[in-house]
This record gives C-alpha cells, sequence and structure tokens, in this order.
C-alpha cells in the first residue's frame, strides 16, 4: 500500500512488512527526535528490540502479528513512521477490548482482523507518532486511517501514546480511552532507608517486614547488567519466566531466541536480577531501562517463598533506581498492591477509531461512561496515598530514628 500526501512536496507514505527492511540508524535517529529527551530515547521503540521481537518469531503472522510499519518518506528519506501490526487477536496488548470484540461477533460482524500501532506486550507509554514535527505526525496519522479504510479492517488503535500524541490523535477524530498504571518516583533518596522514611508506619512496616523474611529465607541478590548477563542467566530467567506463564495458564509470549538477541544488541539497557538460595538461582526479574526510568518486564520462581515476588521485583529495582540515581520506576501494568508499596497512580492513554459508525458511537458512549468511572477510581486512589511526607521532603526526627526498626 502507498499514498501520495501533501502538495508540492515528495511526500508519500507506504507500508513496510518487516522492520530489518528499514534502516537501523534512520529508524533510531526518527525515534529520538520524537522523544522529549533525544539522548533518552523509550528503548522499546529502538530498532533493535523490535527486530528482536519479530527475528525470534515471537511477534509474527503465526502468532496473530502481522508487521504493517507505516512509513512515512521525504524524497525517499525517513520521515515518519508509526509502529502497525495486523491483530487476528487481542492478546498481548493491555488494552482490553474484548467486550468490543464480542459484541461485533453478536451482531454478524468481524471485528478481526484489526490495526495497533502499539510495543506488542509492552505496556509502556511513549511516542507512537514518530515524527519530529506537529504536521508531520498529522500526516502520518491521516495516511494510517486512509490506509485503514482501504484496508478494509473494523478498527485502528493506537496503544500507550504519551499524552500529548493523544490529544493530537483525538483531534484527528480518534475517541480516547484512559487506564491506569503504579509509577516509584525517585526525588533524590540517599538510600532505602530514605525512601521508606516517607512511608506510613504502617506501609514501612510492612516492607521491612517482607524483606527480613526473604533475608532470614538465606535468600540473596546478584542484579546483573550489560555484558555481566551470561547466557546460563538468561537460560536460568527462562526457566523461570515458563514456569509462571503455567502456573496461570498463560501462553508465554517471549522465548529464549528474543532475550539472547537483546543481551546482544543492546546491553546497556538491560538489567537482570537474580534471586539465590544456599548459591542456586530461585528467581529472576527481567528489567529494561535507559537513563531516565527502569521498566519492570517479566519475573518468575522456580521455588514460593514469602516475599521473594516483591523483593525481586521492587525493592531490588528500587536499590537500583536509588543507586544509579534513576528517576523512575515503572512496575509493569495495573497491580494495586503497588501502592501500599510507595509507586502512585498514573494515568495512560489509548486512541481507537472503529470504521462502523453506530458501533463507533455506542464505544464512545461507553468510554464517556468509563471515563467518570476512571475519575472517580483515580480519586480513591490518591486519597490511599502510602506517603506520610512529599516524597524528598527531610524526614522528621522520630522518622529518622526508626529507620533501624523492624
Amino acid at each position: 500500500m502507498a499514498a501520495a500526501i501533501g502538495a508540492g512536496e515528495a511526500l508519500s507514505a507506504r507500508i513496510v512488512e518487516s522492520i530489518a527492511d528499514i534502516a537501523a540508524p534512520a529508524w533510531d535517529a526518527l525515534v529520538a527526535s520524537a522523544s522529549p529527551e533525544p539522548e533518552d530515547i523509550n528503548p522499546f521503540l529502538s530498532h533493535a528490540f523490535l527486530l528482536a521481537l519479530q527475528a525470534s518469531g515471537c511477534a509474527v503472522p503465526d502468532t496473530g502479528w502481522q508487521t504493517r510499519f507505516l512509513v512515512l518518506e521525504r524524497d525517499g528519506i525517513l520521515a515518519g513512521a508509526l509502529p502497525l501490526y495486523g491483530k487476528t487477536h487481542s492478546w498481548g496488548e493491555f488494552v482490553f477490548d474484548w467486550a468490543w470484540a464480542d459484541a461485533y461477533r453478536r451482531h454478524g460482524l468481524a471485528y478481526y482482523p484489526k490495526w495497533i500501532a502499539a510495543v506488542p506486550f509492552t505496556p509502556v507509554s511513549g511516542p507512537r507518532l514518530l515524527a519530529a514535527t506537529p504536521q508531520d505526525r498529522a500526516r502520518l496519522m491521516d495516511a494510517a486511517l486512509d490506509l485503514a479504510r482501504e484496508a478494509g479492517v473494523s478498527s485502528l488503535h493506537l496503544l500507550f501514546p504519551e499524552e500529548g500524541q493523544a490529544r493530537e490523535m483525538a483531534a484527528r477524530g480518534m475517541l480516547l480511552r484512559r487506564g491506569v498504571q503504579f509509577h516509584w518516583q525517585n526525588p533524590g533518596y540517599a538510600d532505602f532507608a530514605d525512601y521508606l522514611a516517607g512511608l506510613r508506619q504502617d506501609k514501612r512496616k510492612k516492607v521491612r517486614q517482607e524483606r527480613r523474611k526473604v533475608n532470614e529465607a538465606g535468600i540473596r541478590f546478584r542484579r546483573l547488567t550489560g555484558a555481566d548477563i551470561r547466557e546460563a542467566d538468561w537460560h536460568h530467567f527462562l526457566a523461570c519466566y515458563l514456569r509462571t506463564h503455567r502456573q496461570f495458564n498463560s501462553p508465554p509470549a517471549l522465548n529464549l531466541d528474543f532475550f539472547l538477541r537483546l543481551g546482544a544488541t543492546m546491553p546497556d539497557n538491560l538489567l537482570l536480577v537474580i534471586a539465590e538460595r544456599e548459591g542456586e538461582p530461585i528467581a529472576a526479574a527481567f528489567n529494561l531501562r535507559n537513563r531516565s526510568t527502569l521498566f519492570g518486564r517479566s519475573w518468575g520462581a522456580l521455588e514460593y517463598h514469602p516475599g521473594l515476588h516483591f523483593e525481586t521485583c521492587y525493592y531490588q529495582a528500587i536499590e537500583y533506581c536509588i543507586e544509579h540515581r534513576i528517576a523512575t520506576f515503572e512496575g509493569g501494568a495495573q497491580g494495586e498492591h503497588k501502592l501500599a508499596r510507595g509507586f502512585l497512580p498514573v494515568t495512560t492513554w489509548s486512541a481507537h477509531w472503529l470504521a462502523h459508525p453506530e458501533f463507533s458511537r455506542a464505544v464512545e458512549d461507553f468510554l464517556a461512561r468509563e471515563g467518570a468511572g476512571m475519575d472517580g477510581y483515580l480519586d480513591e486512589l490518591n486519597e490511599r496515598n502510602p506517603f506520610r511526607r512529599a516524597p524528598g521532603n527531610p524526614a522528621p526526627a522520630a522518622d529518622t530514628a526508626e529507620r533501624g526498626l523492624c
């Protein structure tokens, strides 16, 4: 598919079915131009990450992900892009539209295939319209909508865009939907005890109890980055990852080849936390990072121990953020249990276009009702703020004295 865009300039849009056909330097430069901080790009949008998903067989037609990357070219030079996939199901998206698909089915209509602009299996917000100027972002969005109509798909969904781009999509006629995640913020803590000092007493006590149980079980941790992550570590992580998916009867989305590719192509963006008991690895958590943010992605354990999940996934990551002066830790999708451990609610966004006019109006009404409920939910979460003082403010004397207590 191809489309001419604009008058008086050599600007065109086309579909590319493999990111391997797009030069990595050109793609990464485009991601940098669309990022708030060009030197701090979202690692999930990097050419290496998206190529690893495709080359490893994780996000391919056989798994229900048909690569349909939309590129905008000016005089043959890459000027914009949209990571776009044709989908035959709604797994691996984290913005749930199963009810919409069911409504289509009950009315004898096909909801699939649909198109989504997203990073597969990754509920992390970031730019989706990869273009440096508002004008090119608008052209990219209009081209995506035109091509979706031409392809005859039921719908086009942009998942986890940044709020500014979500607003731009709304201006092009798309419907906005809000969600919530829980992120930990680092205002400049001196150490883990400094972070704990800001929590309410009951929350502080709970964290200390969880950490003590893990320590008393004789479990110790290694935090590995870059070249320190060996192939044996990836094999251990995969064993943990697969076991967790079996426990929850959930098909695993990722495979060993994917993780090995990341280890080879973007080692500086990786953090692997390994839990060991009596010198043997028993659990692991996989994280990615850039300069300002740590992203918690997947974990698993071969043994059950009280508090092991929270220590491996959260507390080790928080310590890492404090040590490396990382401002934000995104612990993954959903999870109110994070609130009690110092993660605060933030709004996430998605944008939706549905070809069928009546269904589009029905979804618009649904989103209006859902949005009103989301306002109340966020108010409730903010009332349950786990901090007794604003993060980063000096601790009262009593807090300082309590740091050594369990």
